[in-house]
């Protein structure tokens, strides 16, 4: 399985981020905005790339690892990372600075928004990662917090042992939520024991599914790192949920039933993302041309179509069908990103990409052209 922990041990990042601490390691390579005004992705999915769009301070606002960034009802961007001097960024369109707030996660990794009543509500999921204080990776039970767009908690969801769900060497590590039409909460342990768990609207536990033991290995998820609700058949939604290790997303009814797969060769796949008829998905990092995972600095965006045709991959190479299956997709040269981990689409189509260890960067925007 290829954990977090493992990558980073085999790429030596583990030595190189525990000699810095996240405050202190903090420098922007792409501030100069090198790769200003050059044009990335493919057919009428095609992007000017802006590295500097964040107008933050160093001083101020350190970053460690932007790890993912939803859009609030009065279009603000708000985006979630692990350095706990600030958890939540929250930006306008321009990259301008509007609040900042949050100090207690330091595995801040998921974020998902919903409206309850005419009011935002967030859903941050701390996975359990983090640093002490000799700067060492370390791991412990992760959780899930419904908070209000100043930081209030409404509540926490803990460890499923705490309430006889999961077996005692049953990890809970999550990566990610997703909030169904009827305010259910599903939960993915990606980190964890690879279960989708289902909770109502209070946090009161309904179901889980997946997991890796499943008779039908279809059913199975390896790295459930992602899942979102899909809303393009307007009469029957669906869940798509990440199966990263097997560079896969796989769709589900809304109570757990496997339906079909959405293969990405080649692409270790983030969660969903899903705007208009389009899916989106940060890659956090690609295969080789022999088919072996790139051990640093690859991934890019992934775009398809309501089909779940592959129909641009900014960063990446053209997409390539041969009789209708699609050929495995390596970044495109010139490495434009490093570990894509999320994407947020904006009203204009423009994309924001958080990026995980890279280099303490801020969020990078894409502006549709």
């Amino acid at each position: 399985m290829i954990s977090r922990r493992n990558f980073l041990k085999n790429t030596g990042m583990a030595t190189a981020l525990s000699m810095a601490g996240p405050a202190a390691a903090f420098s922007n390579p792409f501030a100069n905005n090198h790769f200003a005004d050059e044009i990335i992705g493919h057919g009428e999915f095609r992007y000017k790339v802006d590295k500097a769009w964040a107008k933050i301070s160093v001083n101020s606002n350190p970053l460690f690892n932007c790890h993912e960034m939803v859009q609030d009802s009065k279009g603000r961007l708000i985006m979630l990372g692990d350095h706990t001097q600030n958890n939540i960024l929250i930006f306008d369109k321009s990259g301008k600075l509007l609040d900042n707030w949050g100090t207690a996660w330091p595995g801040g990794h998921g974020l998902s928004i919903s409206k309850e009543g005419g009011e935002d509500f967030l859903m941050i999921v701390d996975c359990g990662w983090y640093q002490n204080k000799s700067g060492v990776w370390n791991a412990q039970a992760g959780q899930v917090i419904k908070t209000d767009l100043n930081g209030r908690i409404i509540f926490s969801i803990g460890h499923p042992k705490t309430i006889g769900v999961y077996k005692d060497d049953e990890k809970f590590m999550p990566t990610e939520t997703a909030i169904g039409p009827n305010g259910d909460i599903y939960v993915a342990d990606g980190y964890g024991s690879d279960y989708i768990i289902q909770y109502n609207n209070k946090g009161q536990y309904i179901r889980h599914f997946g997991g890796r033991k499943n008779a039908n290995p279809d059913w199975n998820l390896r790295c459930a790192h992602g899942v979102a609700i899909d809303y393009r058949n307007k009469n029957n939604p669906t869940l798509i949920c990440t199966s990263r290790e097997e560079n896969c997303f796989k769709v589900f009814t809304l109570d757990g039933k496997f339906l079909h797969r959405i293969d990405m060769p080649g692409m270790h796949v983030c969660r969903p993302v899903l705007d208009g008829e389009n899916l989106y998905a940060g890659v956090c990092w690609s295969n080789d041309e022999a088919g072996k995972m790139i051990g640093g600095n690859s991934g890019f965006v992934t775009i398809l179509d309501a089909s779940n045709k592959v129909i641009s991959n900014p960063g990446g190479n053209a997409p390539v069908y041969k009789n209708n299956v699609l050929q495995a997709t390596l970044q495109a040269p010139g490495q434009m990103f490093q570990h894509c981990h999320d994407v947020c689409i904006d009203e204009d189509k423009n994309i924001y990409v958080c990026q995980w260890n890279a280099n303490n960067t801020s969020p990078v925007k894409l502006t549709r052209v």
